[in-house]
């Protein structure tokens, strides 16, 4: 099963490389329409679109779920189902291919919904009550989103048709039209984890390590870019969209200090997944779709890889994920540490790896754009900060001392794993280069001063001497250095949006409904209906039968009282 899926996904990646570099050469775009059933003048047509994006998008999740099958060979080997473990991802990149390939909007909510859905499922994969909460707030996060798409497919109604491509120049001028553009924002924040929506993908690491490979780094959480970069058109114009670019970069912000704080290894890349969404989020917003979405591709890749080593460490180490437990593993894992090293520096963007291309383009059109100096803050802190978490990540996993076990045996010795692992390295050292020349049919004219352009240089410069004296020095210098224990904390816990997120939002509603069902539903409506009815009439007839019984006068006084009234009725009538 693993190795024909892993093949099946190769070739497809094949195929759509070839097609996307004809079509990229001829211009082409390729619109089919798939008349499913046709009864009376009812049709239910399936259409789908085939352009350079959606071809190059699908040839690089297909390429990544491949290496991620191949990877689960090994990886999932104790596992008993291993058939249905693969059997879910293959599930999950088809609804993604339905979801790229989708000019409509009914279909995109097929693919939308089935990676919510299979999400919930993997995340869920290893059964305890830590995964079935990480589950639970993923597809309740998730679902807010599925609901404003819903919303949307009833609000385009009003055009007669959920082609949503040939209506975006239509949605400009009309002010009701901006309300789908509002929705789809909302949407992609929640399916890419924007502010406030941040705190379920660190929890979703519960899931299998190839699952966060391939979902949590490369491809659902990258749905809600890819929807915007869609709908870029339409929203360009839009208030909303700035609200967004403010709150992305805050997303930035946040994962990046967060990132620091953080011990547990899968979290770290967790969370500087985030702070990657939150650049591209954020560049979209500034009306730049065409960058989004080069540095999605190239983060795909080496975040990928990035996943797929911290599984290899933390099965070498004995299951165990707390980086303070980890150190001078470049000794005993040489490869592995190697793809490691390697994918950081691309996170980092360190030059003519992939993630430099994007990066250094997207932060150099934010110094040629007229935006405030808050947004350019954000944007240069978030890159220290970038290099920051990652030198601290070097530190303790490359260069401490080993801390679990006095005698231990690791080694590199998992081909299986490698293969996989030496596929996508390759891909994140040249795809950078290569979709910098195949996407962008004219270049950028980037024109700054020299400080302004070696900028990038300074701040990573910057973040890798704060990463190795931070990891020098104690956490207790570093909570005093911040002055408050609070304030670390804050800092610490995703700015607290786990807990809102949870307990924020049960607390209330509970206690509400805890005090409703005692005031009203056991207190005053029992009181007036079924509880206080019975104990009026039970009090009465015991007042009677007391009565009754203990006075033969009253017995017989009551007795011809009621016989006068009766007669006066009898009377009456």
């Amino acid at each position: 099963m693993c190795f024909i899926s892993f093949f099946l996904l190769f070739f497809f990646s094949l195929i759509n490389f070839f097609f996307m570099v004809y079509f990229i050469m001829e211009n082409m775009v390729l619109f089919l329409e798939w008349e499913i059933i046709s009864f009376n003048s009812m049709t239910i047509v399936m259409s789908i679109l085939l352009d350079w994006m959606s071809l190059l998008f699908m040839m690089f999740v297909s390429m990544i779920s491949s290496s991620v099958i191949y990877y689960s060979k090994s990886y999932m080997s104790s596992e008993l189902n291993l058939n249905r473990f693969i059997i879910l991802v293959l599930l999950f990149v088809f609804s993604m291919i339905l979801l790229i390939i989708s000019p409509n909007m009914i279909s995109i909510f097929l693919g939308w919904d089935g990676l919510g859905l299979i999400s919930y499922c993997l995340v869920i994969y290893y059964q305890n009550i830590k995964s079935y909460n990480a589950g639970m707030l993923t597809a309740l996060s998730n679902r807010i989103g599925d609901v404003m798409i819903l919303m949307v497919i009833s609000w385009m109604m009003n055009y007669g048709s959920w082609n949503y491509i040939f209506f975006l120049n239509f949605m400009n001028n009309d002010i009701m039209m901006k309300i789908i553009g509002v929705l789809l924002i909302i949407a992609a924040m929640t399916k890419s984890a924007q502010i406030p929506f941040s705190s379920w993908l660190p929890a979703a690491m519960a899931a299998p390590t190839p699952v966060s490979a391939l979902v949590h780094s490369s491809t659902l959480v990258t749905a809600g870019v890819y929807l915007l970069i869609r709908f870029n058109l339409m929203l360009i114009d839009m208030f909303f969209l700035k609200f967004l670019l403010l709150l992305s970069s805050l997303t930035m912000l946040m994962a990046g200090i967060s990132a620091n704080y953080e011990f547990d290894l899968k979290k770290i890349i967790a969370l500087s997944t985030l702070s990657q969404l939150g650049l591209m989020m954020s560049i979209l917003s500034m009306g730049l779709p065409d960058l989004a979405f080069f540095h999605l591709l190239t983060h795909a890749m080496f975040k990928a890889l990035l996943f797929m080593c911290a599984g290899v460490v933390i099965h070498m180490m004995n299951d165990i994920q707390d980086i303070r437990y980890m150190g001078g593993i470049s000794f005993y894992i040489p490869l592995t540490s190697l793809c490691l090293n390697i994918s950081n520096l691309a996170l980092c963007g360190i030059p003519f790896l992939a993630g430099f291309y994007s990066k250094d383009l997207i932060l150099e059109m934010v110094s040629m754009s007229n935006l405030n100096l808050l947004i350019f803050f954000l944007y240069y802190f978030s890159t220290g900060l970038t290099m920051y978490y990652t030198i601290r990540l070097l530190f303790y996993l490359m260069i401490n001392d080993y801390n679990l076990m006095v005698i231990y045996n690791m080694n590199d010795e998992d081909y299986i794993m490698l293969k996989s692992m030496f596929m996508l390295l390759f891909m994140s050292l040249i795809t950078g280069s290569f979709l910098s020349w195949l996407i962008f049919n004219y270049p950028y004219m980037i024109y700054l001063p020299y400080n302004l352009k070696m900028m990038v240089i300074y701040v990573m410069l910057m973040g890798l001497l704060m990463g190795y004296l931070i990891s020098n020095m104690k956490i207790y210098s570093v909570n005093k250095f911040l002055m408050t224990y609070n304030l670390s904390n804050f800092l610490c816990l995703m700015w607290f949006m786990p807990n809102l997120s949870t307990y924020g939002l049960n607390y209330y509603f509970l206690k509400i409904g805890q005090s409703l069902l005692k005031n009203l539903d056991m207190g005053w409506s029992e009181e007036y209906s079924g509880q206080g009815m019975f104990n009026i009439v039970k009090n009465y007839s015991i007042f009677y039968n007391f009565l009754q019984m203990n006075n033969f006068k009253i017995y017989l006084f009551s007795f011809f009282f009621w016989m006068l009234i009766f007669y006066l009725l009898l009377m009456m009538m």
